[in-house]
Order: structure tokens, then C-alpha cells, then sequence
């Protein structure tokens, strides 16, 4: 064998360790940069399940200088928009366990059958069956633990509406069979005639969890069922399950005054377990004290 045919090998294997060099060094960059996404998409995943907490700017840090009536902290309030038609946002982990609780207890004893705002010519023997809870009416003022305060001001932020704004808390229970069909927390001056102030808003605190049923839904999501007889006592459409501690917020009139007709909403029957649910109705004038 001839002496370039001995040096050719040689040359192979020197051709080839640059090679080998480079593959490593390829694979080793190629799993740092992926270890690095795996671990800014964890802490993202994370931060979606922390609860809610205020952030407190350091003294010398970024907060704004702000007005007599605000306040000197970022708050951070996560949501999730659940439908634009009607105009529904979901808020988890808006209270705490013991929160809930505590507003529970403070209702249990003064339960009584819901009742309905009446259209003309209606009674309550011609409604019968269309609110079946029982419930009672609970004003900030009254709570001695602070919890609903704490609540109300809680909302004025998720709504942007101060909470001279809100009527008193309507605390509800529902039990196995009990619901309440769909209808409008609006009142259409047509039907109830003139209103001196209108319900802009309404904001649920889910109390309790439901093991089945219970939900609260929109049957007229994006326009359904608009064109066509819909059952009233139907459970269909946009469907939120109650879980503890979260909140559900959404909204009847449209900027301009009118009412949304799309805000028709109603509380599907307890199949399983009950329910409680802090409901907070938002006027579009101050509510005298």
C-alpha cells in the first residue's frame, strides 16, 4: 500500500472530530435553550394558579402619585373573559374559603323564600315557581367581621364602579330542585315602569362549590336562541359551574344606556349538593345610604 493511501485515514478521523465537536456543542446549546422555555413557560403556568395578592410597590418603587380618593398600591385582580356577548367575566379565587364561610354563617339564620320584582298585572301566586331559593340582605354596614366590606371594595376594582354604586348583598341558597329562570337584572321601563336608577352590572361570589347542577347560564350567548320560542326554564347555552371563592361578573346595559338582551341569564336546578351565591346588583346612580 502506498504511503498516501496510509495517510488518508488520518485525514477521515481529523475531518470527522470537528464534526463531533460541533454536533456536541449543537445538542448541548439546542437543550440549554430548551430547558430555559420549559422553565419561563412553568413559571407562567405557575403564576396563573397563585392566588390573588396585592402588590405592594417598595416605597421608593413605581407607583404613581395618585388623588385624594385612591390608593398608593398596584393591585392585581386576574380574570378571564368569558363571552363579549353578553359582556361575562370570570374572576378565580376572588375570596378565600374562610371568607365564604363566614358570609354563609352570617346568612344562615335569616334565610327566607326569594321574592321577584313584579312586571304590571303579575302576583306573586302567578310567578310562583320561578325563583324557588331562599335568601336574605346583608349591607357592608352590618357585618361586624369586615368580610363583606372587604368584598365590596373588592369589586369596585374589578368593576371600576365605587361601591356607593351597590346595592346591599343578596345572599342565596339553592337546594336539590330549587332554580331560577332565566330573566333580566335590568328593568325594562316598558315593563316595570319608569326606574329612577338602572342595574349596570351584576357581580356573583360563588360560596360553595355544587357537586352537580347549579350552574348559572346565558342561553342567549352570541345571539342563540334570539330568532326563535325559547323555554325559559331550559338550561342551556353559556354554563359556569360554581366553585367556591370565584366570581362571576357581567354586565346588562350596553355603554350607551340600553339594555343587553343577550344579559338574559338564569341559575340551573341543583341536581346534587347545594348552592350559595353572593350576588351584588351595580347601579348606574349613587345609592342614598
Amino acid at each position: 500500500m502506498s504511503s498516501k493511501g496510509k495517510r488518508f485515514p488520518r485525514f477521515k478521523v481529523a475531518l470527522a472530530f470537528p464534526a463531533v465537536v460541533f454536533l456536541c456543542l449543537f445538542f448541548f446549546l439546542a437543550g440549554l435553550f430548551g430547558s430555559i422555555i420549559i422553565s419561563q413557560d412553568l413559571t407562567r403556568i405557575g403564576s396563573r394558579h397563585t392566588s390573588l395578592k396585592s402588590l405592594e410597590e417598595e416605597k421608593d418603587g413605581g407607583a404613581m402619585s395618585h388623588g385624594e380618593t385612591g390608593e398608593s398600591w398596584v393591585r392585581s385582580v386576574p380574570f378571564q373573559i368569558l363571552s363579549w356577548r353578553p359582556r361575562t367575566f370570570y374572576f378565580p379565587g376572588f375570596a378565600t374559603s374562610a371568607q365564604c364561610q363566614s358570609i354563609i354563617e352570617m346568612a344562615r339564620s335569616s334565610m327566607k323564600p326569594s321574592t321577584l320584582a313584579l312586571r304590571k298585572g303579575e302576583t306573586a301566586e302567578s310567578t310562583k315557581g320561578i325563583r324557588t331559593s331562599s335568601g336574605t340582605f346583608i349591607s357592608a354596614a352590618d357585618d361586624r367581621t369586615g368580610t363583606l366590606d372587604y368584598i365590596e371594595r373588592k369589586i369596585a376594582k374589578a368593576t371600576r364602579i365605587p361601591k356607593s354604586h351597590g346595592e346591599a348583598f343578596n345572599i342565596l341558597r339553592y337546594e336539590v330542585g330549587q332554580r331560577y329562570v332565566s330573566h333580566y337584572d335590568a328593568f325594562n321601563p316598558a315593563e316595570y315602569g319608569p326606574q329612577k336608577s338602572q342595574r349596570v352590572a351584576s357581580f356573583l361570589l360563588y360560596l360553595s362549590d355544587v357537586e352537580e347542577g347549579g350552574e348559572t347560564m346565558f342561553p342567549y350567548e352570541n345571539g342563540l336562541n334570539t330568532r326563535m320560542a325559547y323555554d325559559y326554564k331550559s338550561c342551556m347555552g353559556l354554563k359556569i359551574k360554581p366553585r367556591q371563592g370565584d366570581g362571576l361578573l357581567f354586565y346588562s346595559l350596553f355603554p350607551n344606556g340600553t339594555i343587553d338582551k343577550t344579559s338574559l341569564h338564569g341559575s340551573c336546578p341543583v341536581i346534587k349538593g347545594g348552592k350559595w351565591v353572593a350576588t351584588k346588583w351595580i347601579r348606574d346612580q349613587v345609592l342614598d345610604d
